[in-house]
């Protein structure tokens, strides 16, 4: 009795499991490997929330965000504060344009570079962006159509929704007239 307890204890019992840890050689044990994935996911998410915290940018780079979005609104409002003040007092604006005529040519080609690159620097990012987000989008497209189609086969007016037979055959079924020999004679009977 006592070599059959110890030769249950090696294979069963004690602290080891040698069959359990036999079969793992040549199969994986789901539950670890359910455990590494959801470890692997969780640290994936984790490193992304850090990654994205504030948008990942710095205090200084939202500063600048901030400054950059400021000549847009600067430009319309002045080109409006222009306009007011060209109706409310014409001699003084006419002696400010007259200020800007002394301004030399150069200078203007060189004011006209500069807000052409800031904006069109501008309206390059906001471009890549919204292709990279178009990218980030149409990378989803297959799974969301098999999620799709996986939720059009669970609907209840689906011929063979619970059926284990092929769609084609279901169907078949399901718009095949039957011979019902009641009906049959009501209409008989009315007609």
């Amino acid at each position: 009795m006592g070599l059959i307890t110890e030769f249950l204890s090696l294979v069963f019992g004690g602290q080891r499991n040698a069959l359990r840890e036999t079969v793992e050689v040549f199969r994986e044990n789901a539950e670890a490997g359910a455990q590494r994935a959801h470890d692997m996911q969780a640290e994936a998410l984790r490193q992304m929330a850090a990654e994205f915290r504030h948008g990942g940018k710095s205090r200084f780079d939202r500063f600048m965000d901030g400054v950059n979005r400021l000549p847009r609104p600067m430009l319309a409002l002045g080109t409006v504060a222009l306009l007011i003040s060209a109706l409310s007092d014409p001699v003084w604006f006419a002696a400010r344009m007259q200020g800007l005529a002394l301004v030399p040519e150069p200078l203007w080609w060189l004011l006209g570079v500069i807000v052409s690159f800031y904006f069109g620097a501008r309206h390059q990012m906001k471009s890549q962006e919204f292709q990279q987000g178009l990218a980030a989008s149409m990378a989803q497209v297959p799974h969301v159509a098999r999620n799709i189609a996986a939720l059009e086969r669970l609907r209840a007016d689906t011929p063979a929704a619970a059926g284990t037979g092929t769609y084609a055959a279901a169907r078949l079924d399901a718009t095949e007239t039957e011979a019902n020999p009641a009906l049959e004679a009501w209409k008989t009977r009315r007609g």
